[in-house]
C-alpha cells in the first residue's frame, strides 16, 4: 500500500507541477501559436509520465491482489507476466490516443490500419492465439494445478509441472516430460486424479476364490493384508466387497486408499503380492477355468 501511496503522490506532484507552469505561460503573454506548443509539449511530457505512473501501479496491485490468495486466487505467479501484460497494452493503447488528441492527429487511419494489421497478424499467428486465450482460460478455470497427476483423453498420464501460457508440461510415469498446446487441452477431457476432497487415490484389487471357500474368511484375510501395508491409508479404512459369482470363481475386491497417485501401480503390486502369499498360507485356492472335453463317439465306419 505504502508503493501505491507513493505513486499517488508523484501524480498528484505532477499535476501540480503541470497546472503551475500552463499558469506561468499565461502570465508571460506570449503569443498565441507559441503559447499552444509550448502547453502541448508539457501535456505531452505530463501524458508520458502518467502512463509511465500507472504502468508502475498497475504492477504494484497485481503483486497485492497475488499475495490475497483467498479473494483473487486467479493472480498468482504464474499469470502475473499475462495480466501484466495486458494492462501494459491497454495503458499504452489509451496513452497513444491521448497523445494523437493533444496534437489534433485523426486517430482512424491510424485505427484502420491497425486493423488490418490486426487481422492479417491474427491469421498468420493463429494457432499462437488459440494457444494465448486458451491458456488463459485454464489459470482462470484452473482444472487442475501444479503436482496433480491428470489422466487426458489421448491416453497420457502424469504430473502437472508447468501451467504456462502457450503450453502445459506433462510429466510421465517414464519420466518423460510431454508439452501439450494450451488449445488441445483446453478441449479435451481431463481425468484428475489429485482433484476432489483430498490427494488420496482408491484402488481397485480383483481377487476370485474357489467355490466352497470360507467367505467371511477371505473378507477378513483381505482386510488384514491391506491394515498390514504401510503405504495403504487408515483413513478411509479399507473394506472388501463380494461382485459376484463368476464361471469358475467367487469374485471379491479389495477398496483401499493410497496417499498419493503415482503409487497406484507399486502399492497394486504390493498388494498382489501379499494376497497370494496369505491365501496360499491358508489355503485358499485362487480358481483357473476348467474345461470339460466329451468326444462323441460316432457308430460305423467313418465316411470318406
Amino acid at each position: 500500500m505504502g508503493k501505491l501511496l507513493r505513486v499517488g503522490a508523484r501524480v498528484a506532484g505532477l499535476l501540480v507541477g503541470y497546472i503551475s507552469l500552463v499558469t506561468a505561460l499565461h502570465t508571460l503573454a506570449l503569443n498565441e501559436f507559441a503559447t499552444s506548443v509550448i502547453i502541448r509539449v508539457l501535456l505531452s511530457l505530463l501524458l508520458l509520465q502518467l502512463m509511465r505512473a500507472s504502468l508502475q501501479a498497475s504492477r504494484i496491485a497485481l503483486e497485492m491482489f497475488g499475495k490475497i490468495r483467498d479473494r483473487f486466487a486467479i493472480v498468482e505467479e504464474r499469470t502475473l507476466p499475462l495480466f501484466d501484460l495486458m494492462m501494459t497494452v491497454v495503458i499504452i493503447a489509451i496513452g497513444s490516443y491521448a497523445l494523437l488528441q493533444v496534437w489534433h492527429i485523426d486517430a482512424t487511419a491510424w485505427l484502420a490500419s491497425a486493423g488490418v494489421i490486426g487481422i492479417a497478424v491474427g491469421f498468420a499467428a493463429k494457432d499462437t492465439l488459440a494457444n494465448l486465450f486458451a491458456g488463459f482460460f485454464i489459470i482462470a478455470d484452473a482444472p487442475y494445478k501444479l503436482g496433480d497427476y491428470v489422466v487426458l483423453d489421448s491416453g497420457e498420464r502424469g504430473e502437472i509441472t508447468k501451467v504456462g501460457i502457450r503450453s502445459t508440461r506433462l510429466l510421465t510415469r517414464d519420466d518423460v516430460e510431454v508439452t501439450i498446446p494450451n488449445s488441445v487441452i483446453a478441449n479435451a477431457k481431463i481425468v484428475n486424479e489429485s482433484g476432489g476432497r483430498w490427494v488420496k487415490y482408491r484402488i481397485r484389487i480383483k481377487v476370485g476364490v474357489a467355490y466352497g471357500s470360507d467367505v467371511q474368511q477371505v473378507v477378513d484375510l483381505l482386510e488384514n493384508v491391506a491394515k498390514r501395508h504401510t503405504r495403504v491409508c487408515q483413513q478411509p479404512a479399507a473394506r472388501v466387497r463380494m461382485r459376484g459369482f463368476g464361471d469358475s470363481s467367487l469374485d471379491f475386491e479389495l477398496l483401499c486408499w493410497i496417499e498419493r497417485p503415482e503409487q497406484r501401480g507399486l502399492v497394486a503390486h504390493e498388494l498382489y503380492m501379499a494376497i497370494y502369499n496369505a491365501l496360499a498360507e491358508n489355503n485358499i485356492e485362487i480358481p483357473f477355468p476348467q474345461r470339460d472335453l466329451w468326444v462323441r463317439k460316432v457308430p460305423g465306419p467313418m465316411p470318406r
